[in-house]
């Protein structure tokens, strides 16, 4: 597998973990009601998703 593959592979991973905890965390509670710093992570770590998912697009 070529390395630019494997590094966008990697970041896709990363950002569906940041948007799966942070979610977790707005509908949870767990980390206190810091909903703005979740909402912004969600929106980050969708935007690195999208990207992942067009520079995948991208190398095909």
């Amino acid at each position: 597998m070529e390395t630019e593959k494997v590094i966008t592979y990697s970041a896709i991973a990363v950002a569906a973990i940041i948007v799966l905890i942070f979610s977790l965390d707005l509908v949870a509670g767990i980390f206190g009601q810091y909903i703005a710093m979740d909402v912004l992570f969600i929106l980050g770590g969708a935007f690195l998703l999208w990207q992942g998912v067009e520079t995948m697009m991208e190398l095909r």
